[in-house]
């Protein structure tokens, strides 16, 4: 097996390093995002019951994921350009 280059080591860490902080701001603006909408519809006005307690969690918990899941294409755009435009040799 082939050992990496010095170069080549350098963007794997790159990319994994560009990576996580477009991911960070994913998950940073999707929080924002869902805690506003949550903060406008006031859904915990309605909450009287155990029931409505334990749909009112994984409601904000789907709500999140949707929200963190639609950066899924810009992340991989960013990170795709980014490793195009590296020195690979």
């Amino acid at each position: 097996m082939q050992q990496l280059t010095q170069i080549e080591l350098a963007n794997w860490l790159a990319l994994y390093v560009a990576t996580g902080l477009c991911c960070a701001i994913a998950f940073a603006l999707a929080w924002a995002t869902a805690a506003y909408e949550i903060y406008q519809e006031r859904p915990w006005l309605t909450i009287r019951s155990f029931r409505s307690v334990a749909l009112f969690i994984p409601r904000t918990w789907w709500r999140w994921q949707k929200l963190y899941l639609t950066s899924m294409p810009v992340t991989l755009g960013i990170v795709g350009l980014f490793a195009t435009s590296l020195r690979w040799g």
